[in-house]
């Protein structure tokens, strides 16, 4: 099966296994696991941040930073489209008492400051409106198909965050997919926000964790938080071993990815009944609808499924592909011939691949 689904799907390589069982490990809710220690100032001084917290998912790093930021009974600024908004089950709202004030996205997935100003009221001394004390952004950006914010409008946005007295948190999932895009230190992309989340999960092919980075007052309350939300590890070094490596041996591969992704993209654009703009792909992720009447896209995703390509709707009836280290150049080729059959007869046997 070519898993197109998501770069969730990745496996640890080998590596990574064999430094699980050599890991020294301590009790990392008594802050004593020093693999977890090593990783934590190595995320930290690769964003150019005081300071780092392992935390075992992107929903949980996003959840506590929105926590630290607001208190209670203030508002999140946050894209109608962002993860935040849409996958992460309230959290915000549910354990932190926050409101969410869902901003228009545009196509590249920036949030306009003219819309942001908005989120504002004229008159914040009148009781009956929530002050936002946060603005959220998301880069790249997954369901504007992994575009990646330009550096300029991150400054803009920091420019008119402290203009407003808020702090700015990026959830950059694929964090360092942005930086491989634009040909970039991560540290770089970093500045413009007081807080990150990235996942090691995803694109670093580590098994499980993300990370939160920020100042050290910042993630000194988040600590607390981590442990509010049942986010506490004992011998957490298992998991923070192939993270490690992760961050020093698998950012330059997603290069690769990015290739691919374009490859898959330009092959999708070429086939009769699929819509792709092949001039939107930034990173590993590409969207693509398909306007063949013959197919809704249930009956298109099964189909491909049944021949050997696992692929997903992400809204709006778009399919989302997105690759990762677990898909090959040949993969890409073999998939689009897969897509093609399926395209051409509405079903496709091993006897005409």
């Amino acid at each position: 099966m070519i898993e197109l689904r998501s770069d969730t799907f990745t496996l640890p390589t080998k590596e990574m296994l064999e430094a699980i069982t050599g890991a020294v490990l301590g009790d990392d809710v008594y802050a004593e696991d020093l693999t977890v220690k090593e990783l934590e100032l190595l995320a930290a001084n690769m964003l150019g941040k005081e300071a780092a917290l392992l935390v075992p998912s992107g929903t949980m790093a996003n959840l506590i930073s929105l926590m630290v930021h607001c208190p209670r009974g203030s508002k999140v600024l946050v894209g109608d489209e962002t993860d935040i908004y849409i996958y992460e089950a309230g959290g915000a709202s549910v354990c932190g008492g926050i409101i969410y004030e869902a901003i228009p996205t545009q196509a590249d997935g920036r949030l306009l400051i003219e819309d942001l100003a908005k989120g504002f009221p004229e008159d914040p001394g009148d009781p009956q409106f929530a002050l936002p004390s946060l603005i959220c952004l998301e880069n790249p950006h997954n369901r504007m198909g992994g575009r990646v914010l330009p550096l300029c409008y991150l400054n803009d946005v920091q420019a008119f965050a402290k203009s407003k007295g808020v702090p700015v948190h990026m959830d950059g999932a694929r964090l360092f997919n942005a930086a491989v895009a634009l040909g970039i230190s991560v540290k770089e992309i970093a500045k413009y926000a007081d807080s990150l989340q990235f996942c090691l999960s995803k694109g670093l092919s580590a098994p499980i964790g993300s990370m939160i980075v920020g100042s050290k007052a910042f993630i000194e309350k988040g600590y607390r938080l981590r442990k509010m939300l049942g986010g506490g590890m004992r011998q957490a070094g298992v998991i923070a071993a192939p993270a490690i490596l992760s961050l020093t041996r698998m950012v330059d591969r997603l290069a690769d990815d990015h290739s691919n992704a374009r490859q898959l993209a330009v092959g999708l654009s070429a086939i009769e009944g699929i819509q792709c703009d092949a001039t939107i792909v930034d990173t590993n992720i590409v969207f693509f609808k398909v306007i063949d009447k013959r197919f809704t896209w249930q009956t298109f995703v099964e189909l491909a499924k049944s021949v050997g390509v696992n692929l997903a709707e992400l809204g709006h009836g778009r399919i989302r592909a997105v690759t990762h280290s677990g898909v090959s150049e040949e993969d890409i080729e073999t998939a689009l011939t897969k897509i093609r059959h399926v395209m051409e007869n509405g079903l496709v046997t091993q006897s005409n691949l």
